[in-house]
């Protein structure tokens, strides 16, 4: 029986649910949904790299073989044989990382609120870069920090810039390998001169590494964590390299962080999905990536250089783009008096889609840039809406 309620509830959010705001790109997405719109709009990994017949059989043997401890509660760390092999492909012959500083997450998002919650309180000083990745901003901005922008330049994030803001910060979040959403790296000397910086004002250093396997020539730079293993928090996932709808990265943090985090996981999901955590490590471990990755970087460094190409041919003079030797994303930036935000709206209008770039500022956001995503796109309609893209961009000169 329906129970009428004569006083309707007058629902009262707390102050943190009514500063929660929608991903900007994720409404852009619903957009994009319709099969005749060109997206360069998503951060969604290429569906043509899922190895979906390599994870049916994971699934299968992990369900026949050990099923009742798959579909059971597991610890709060996560699944000890996976741990086990993130820390030994994180660890190099200077630095042994332990199994034990491994904490797996319900994706990287789910680490990125973790940190939040952990280290910062509100007011606390973030420092980020500019731009900086939309998603770290959304789960930070929860927790009420204030945020400080790190210089960037062509090159990334400018570690001499931080002296001037360091003093007092929680945390420095960086993207150091082809950045979202400029593709932009980090050479080696910057990244032992960030390190060394972040060092000596005794500044946590979150490394966020979604895509450094995704370097086209298939040579990853070092990983700023094995610079300084007490000071470099590293945040990894299993989204780009296998597919993410498994949900599942990973934190690999100093012992006394990486207990805190556990505490606050267990106040959130209890732990990450036993299941699935067995299959990934069914599927990695004999060494699959190591084929399945080449796969990956071919397909996405032949649609980049196809985009790049397009942009070379059909974007007019003024407008500068980035060139990433990796990831999934180029930088477009305008000339001053283009708003990306009302060319979206003409750019919709002509079925193209591509994320603005202010949303990913933190501060004083460039309402002339723009981010492109080359990866679920095939190469003619790469072309077909690059073309489309630079016509709209010529009319509003």
């Amino acid at each position: 029986m329906k129970i009428e309620n004569p006083n309707p509830i007058q629902w009262q959010f707390s102050e943190r649910a009514q500063q929660l705001q929608s991903s900007f790109i994720r409404e852009i997405l619903k957009i994009t949904q319709r099969p005749e719109i060109i997206s360069f709009a998503g951060g969604l990994p290429s569906p043509a790299t899922f190895p979906v017949e390599r994870m049916k059989e994971a699934y299968d043997k992990v369900l026949s073989e050990t099923g009742k401890v798959a579909l059971q509660y597991g610890p709060t760390d996560g699944y000890g044989p996976l741990r086990e092999w993130i820390a030994n492909s994180l660890s190099t012959e200077g630095s042994r990382i332990l199994p034990e500083q491994i904490l797996m997450t319900s994706g990287s998002q789910q680490a990125l609120d973790l940190l939040g919650k952990v280290l910062i309180d509100e007011g606390s000083r973030v420092l980020v870069e500019t731009p900086s990745y939309l998603g770290a901003l959304q789960a930070f901005s929860v927790y009420r920090p204030e945020f400080k922008s790190v210089d960037t330049d062509d090159h990334g994030l400018v570690p001499s810039s931080i002296a001037g803001v360091a003093e007092g910060a929680r945390l420095l979040y960086s993207l150091p390998n082809f950045q979202n959403p400029t593709g932009r790296s980090l050479s080696l000397e910057r990244r032992q001169e960030l390190v060394e910086t972040c060092a000596r004002f005794g500044l946590p250093l979150i490394e966020d590494d979604p895509y450094g396997a995704l370097s086209y020539k298939g040579e990853p730079m070092p990983k700023m964590v094995a610079m300084n293993p007490d000071g470099v928090i590293y945040m990894g996932s299993f989204s780009k390299v296998l597919t993410p709808g498994i949900r599942l990265g990973y934190v690999c943090a100093p012992l006394p962080l990486v207990r805190r985090l556990e505490l606050a996981k267990q106040a959130a999901d209890l732990h990450t999905a036993q299941l699935t955590q067995m299959v990934v490590h069914e599927v990695v471990k004999d060494g699959f990536l190591d084929q399945h990755i080449p796969t990956i970087r071919k397909l996405y460094g032949d649609q980049c250089q196809v985009m790049l190409d397009a942009m070379a041919e059909h974007f007019p003079s003024g407008v500068t783009w980035t060139k990433p030797e990796g990831g999934m994303f180029i930088w477009v930036t305008l000339p001053k008096n283009v708003d990306a935000m009302k060319l979206l709206d003409q750019s919709l209008a002509a079925r193209v889609a591509f994320v603005p770039g202010a949303p990913f500022y933190a501060n004083e956001p460039a309402t002339n840039t723009l981010r492109l995503s080359f990866v679920t796109v095939p190469p003619e309609r790469i072309r077909e809406g690059i073309a489309i893209l630079g016509k709209l961009i010529k009319d509003m000169l």
